[in-house]
């Protein structure tokens, strides 16, 4: 570089504690990688948050409600009828020999959660904001615990599918050992959409409206009231690009007895993964900005 001194004068030496340092620069600032930018231990360290959150929204949802947790399936249960009568009796779309009221209440059980968990877990930012201005925590555990919440929803709206299978006699058999895997799976695709759009929704609020027509649309090209079977053999490798597709067949899989198509199922996990390590990795980019933007 150089000097600005005039011609002929030399830089002072420098003083005594600088002679020895290096010619090369120790510390190297540059954008931190995804394990870095991830801090496992702090996450832990804060858990006790992540349940309070969860129990606080918990305690806010049903504390001045009539009819408590029947809230949780309400929405499935009409929206099952309506579906059932139209669908199952005026047009008999194919339910795979599964009877139709348990076939669509049971991807109806999951869209919603999906749904609730990426709509809630969006808003979670912005509807948290007099917390995240006054004290820190890992932000992470905000759309975190939305998730939670409705898969505690989940779980109590399993309860009346359990009921139905019962009544219709579709008996449980060994493939249910593999429903807790796509529970985990629609729990991370539902994190996954949901932080990301907790993230964008801080600095563009156009998507918290943009976000329920986006919805919309993808409960219509997923396999909900209808069954993945109808789907032409030329399309299907680009229909399974849906991270839904394979995991609602999964699920009736599980439940009623059906063949696992693993193509499906394989593909939804391959893309639902680094859509959740990407997610994440935008988020905590974005998030010390939070407090300034929300």
């Amino acid at each position: 570089m150089a000097s600005d001194l005039p011609v002929g004068i030399s830089a002072p030496p420098l003083p005594a504690p600088f002679k020895h340092l290096p010619a090369e620069p120790v510390t190297r600032i540059r954008p931190p990688s995804f394990w870095e930018t991830v801090d496992l231990a702090e996450l832990w360290a804060h858990r006790e948050v992540l349940y309070f959150l969860v129990w606080r929204d918990l305690k806010v949802r049903y504390k001045q409600t009539i009819i408590g947790a029947a809230w949780v399936v309400l929405q499935p249960i009409v929206i099952t009828v309506i579906f059932t009568i139209f669908l199952g009796k005026l047009i008999k779309v194919p339910s795979d020999g599964v009877p139709y009221p348990i076939f669509a209440y049971t991807a109806l059980l999951v869209w919603t959660f999906l749904s609730n968990a990426i709509l809630s877990s969006s808003y979670s930012i912005v509807t948290n904001a007099q917390i995240i201005t006054r004290v820190y925590f890992p932000r992470l555990l905000i759309p975190a615990a939305a998730v939670a919440v409705r898969l505690v929803d989940l779980i109590i709206g399993s309860l009346l599918l359990l009921a139905l299978m019962i009544y219709y006699h579709v008996p449980l058999t060994w493939n249910i050992l593999m429903l807790p895997l796509f529970v985990l799976q629609i729990s991370a695709l539902a994190l996954a959409v949901g932080i990301w759009g907790a993230a964008l929704n801080v600095r563009y609020r156009d998507v918290g409206t943009v976000l329920p027509i986006v919805l919309q649309v993808w409960m219509f090209v997923s396999p909900i009231v209808y069954s993945s079977s109808i789907v032409p053999a030329r399309s299907r490798l680009l229909y399974s690009l849906n991270p839904l597709a394979g995991i609602i067949s999964g699920f009736r899989a599980s439940l009623f007895n059906l063949s696992f198509d693993w193509s499906s199922i394989i593909i939804s996990a391959v893309i639902t993964l680094p859509l959740l390590v990407l997610s994440i990795d935008v988020f905590r980019r974005m998030e010390a900005s939070f407090a300034d933007e929300v």
